[in-house]
């Protein structure tokens, strides 16, 4: 599972934390940016030695500022967050009195600082049992109706995601003909389809690795001939990244 998967799958505490533990690795993951910190190795920093869960815990500190920071620095699609309230939390968790926030914020009052503390307990309170119900739901329906999860660096989010298991593998099947490691025998126009076909091979990129263009095509090339619309669709869909010139490409956390 890619961390990019993990961000929407792993508890509640792990994403407060800002990592998991991955048992089949046998290591702590960073939940913002995937890089992994293996358990019983020794980690140094500033002079001090950390294993391996305390120096997740202090590499999210130093890389990411704080999980706070990190989770409220979503867009606005993932969060819901308008930018207000973006700035309302910014400040409750900086524990200002609301005297001080209507301050920073250069005008109202401390009566609309309240209202909007308690509208915002309210909307905690709907979302932890809309939570509660989706999970319930999705106990229920079976792998038929579970949706894959979208990637977090996607460009964008709409009906075109809406992609259950059962139609992720069978794509997939229908894609791949001789195996998921065997070559794609065409690349179709409809957009789910695109979506689960590139998906996949962006599987077959290392995290926290830059490659050349070179690389890029011979990775692709080997799954499919027209490696240059694989490789401009990965880009368009939020899977990998590259600087300006074209000269590194990265896949996106």
């Amino acid at each position: 599972m890619q961390a990019t998967e993990l961000f929407w799958e792993v508890p509640l505490s792990d994403l407060k934390q800002g990592y998991t533990y991955l048992e089949e690795a046998d290591c702590y993951v960073c939940l913002a940016c995937g890089e992994r910190f293996e358990r019983g190795i020794v980690y140094p920093s500033d002079g001090v030695l950390y294993e391996a869960a305390k120096f997740a815990s202090r590499h999210i500190e130093k890389e990411h500022g704080s999980m706070f920071d990190y989770l409220l620095g979503l867009d606005k699609k993932l969060t819901g967050l308008t930018d207000l309230q973006k700035r309302l939390l910014h400040l409750f968790n900086a524990g200002l009195p609301d005297n001080e926030i209507v301050s920073e914020l250069g005008g109202g009052s401390a009566s609309t600082i309240r209202n909007h503390r308690f509208a915002l307990r309210e909307r905690m309170k709907q979302a932890k049992v809309f939570l509660a119900l989706m999970e319930l739901a999705n106990e229920r329906s079976g792998r038929q109706h579970r949706f894959i999860t979208t990637h977090r660096t996607a460009t964008m989010t709409d009906e075109r995601y809406a992609i259950t298991e059962k139609e992720n593998e069978e794509i997939l099947r229908t894609f791949f003909k001789e195996g998921l490691d065997g070559p794609l025998s065409e690349f179709p126009r409809k957009e789910k389809r695109k979506i689960v076909i590139l998906r996949h091979l962006a599987r077959q990129f290392e995290e926290n690795r830059k490659y050349t263009e070179k690389e890029v095509n011979e990775i692709l090339k080997a799954r499919y001939p027209d490696f240059v619309t694989l490789r401009r669709y990965m880009i368009e869909y939020g899977f990998l990244d590259r600087q300006p010139d074209g000269s590194r490409y990265w896949l996106k956390r």
